[in-house]
Order: structure tokens, then C-alpha cells, then sequence
């Protein structure tokens, strides 16, 4: 992977997990990079599943909404784990 697309994953990854943030609640930046790329491995996988497909016009927003979608989906599993 370049340097570009460490960054771009990044970026993608802050961006989805402030979102998810606004749902199941706050955290710091490196949270939010973490959720969001952990939660774009598993939105890729959960909503395909189900048949759900995300096309918002522009393939870094799809991106975007699957990972704050699996964000969510993983912080919640985590709290009724814990």
C-alpha cells in the first residue's frame, strides 16, 4: 500500500468513526480512526451479507457510511460483550 493509501484509509477511517461517535457516543481521535477502519472490515462483511448495498454517488462516501455502519455495529457488540 502507498503512502497515499495508508493516509486515505486513515482519514477514512477518523471520518467514519466520528460519525459512528455521534451515535454510540464519544471518544478521542485515535479512537475514532480505530473504530472506523475496524469498523469498515466489518460493515464490508455484514451488510453484503444481508444484501445491503450502499451507492451514494461516489465510491469514498459508500466507503465512508459502510465503516461508520460497522463502527456502530462493532462498538455495540462490544458493549454487550463487556
Amino acid at each position: 500500500m502507498t503512502i497515499q493509501g495508508i493516509i486515505a484509509t486513515l482519514l477514512i477511517g477518523l471520518v467514519a468513526g466520528w460519525l459512528a461517535s455521534f451515535v454510540v457516543g464519544g471518544g478521542g481521535p485515535l479512537k475514532y480512526i480505530v473504530w472506523g477502519i475496524l469498523g469498515a472490515i466489518v460493515g464490508g462483511i455484514v451488510l453484503p451479507a444481508l444484501g445491503v448495498a450502499i451507492n451514494l454517488g461516489s465510491p469514498v462516501v459508500n466507503q465512508i457510511v459502510v465503516a461508520a455502519i460497522g463502527a456502530v455495529l462493532l462498538v455495540l457488540v462490544a458493549r454487550a460483550i463487556a
